[in-house]
């Protein structure tokens, strides 16, 4: 009878309405019994998701934090092709033959206001030579090596130049103090003609830094009645502490004169230039 009611089922369709109603009796009974399976299941998968979730997490934060570091160069290389923009712009309202530089190094002293540069007596550099900015003079070269340079800022305390107001010409001597955004004009007579917001430039006096140069702004006159010069400071216009790039102008006269660069005089005596 079995092996009949087997043949039966296979071959023939005799007994499907009897299975179908076998099934729908027999469905609790497959359901209670597959109940620990299904628990089991679930219990793993549970804790498996929350250990996949957390290791998710992790690799989440991990590439978070790349795509930040790499969105910070995308920041620093944009605001460095804005600056070497800028840069070349400035470099064509110069009428001498300039070249592009690159900050390399600060001086670890403190009290020094020097750079270094990746430019050297084998590009042509000379001690004495002007460095400058998209916004204002920067210093010059007092030390000349093959592949680099060291530059004194003209910030340092040990530095000065010659200046003359913009807007009549009155010259004076701009000195360092010391202070990245600080420069003291020396020996301004209190009925010279000078007042806050006056743009400073290079007087061309001494034969150091070419004529018209912007170098700083005047944001300070002290009058103090009982001494014969007024204090003045002026805020320098170069980005002495951010410039990464920065030009080398090739004054002729000095070039010519110093042709390696090595064998000039030391710095313009740096406490006065003319």
């Amino acid at each position: 009878m079995a092996l009949v009611l087997i043949l039966l089922g296979n071959y023939t369709s005799v007994l499907d309405p009897i299975r179908s109603k076998l099934g729908v009796v027999s469905t609790p009974f497959y359901w209670v019994t597959n109940i620990p399976s299904r628990v089991s299941d679930w219990a793993s998968e549970r804790f498996a998701s929350k250990a996949k979730v957390l290791e998710e997490n992790a690799k989440l934060r991990e590439e978070l934090l790349i795509h930040k570091r790499r969105l910070q160069q995308m920041a620093s290389i944009y605001a460095e092709n804005i600056h070497l923009q800028q840069l070349m712009n400035s470099s064509e309202t110069l009428k001498e033959r300039v070249a592009v530089t690159e900050l390399t190094g600060v001086s670890p002293d403190p009290l020094a206001h020097v750079v270094i540069i990746d430019k050297g007596s084998n590009h042509g550099v000379y001690v004495g030579q002007p460095l400058v900015d998209a916004d204002g003079l920067m210093g010059q070269v007092i030390e000349v090596l093959p592949f680099s340079s060291r530059v004194m800022l003209i910030t340092d305390s040990s530095h000065a130049l010659s200046v003359q107001v913009n807007r009549n010409g009155v010259r004076t001597i701009a000195e360092g103090v010391g202070d990245l955004y600080t420069l003291e004009l020396r020996y301004v007579s209190s009925t010279v003609d000078i007042e806050e917001g006056d743009l400073l430039e290079t007087s061309g006096l001494g034969q150091r830094f070419p004529r018209g140069y912007p170098v700083a702004v005047v944001d300070s006159i002290v009058h103090d009645p009982g001494k014969p010069f007024v204090r003045v400071t002026a805020r320098p216009l170069a980005q002495l502490d951010r410039s990464r790039h920065a030009l080398l102008v090739f004054v002729d006269s000095a070039a010519s004169a110093t042709p390696s660069g090595v064998e000039a005089a030391s710095v313009e005596s740096p406490k006065g230039e003319g």
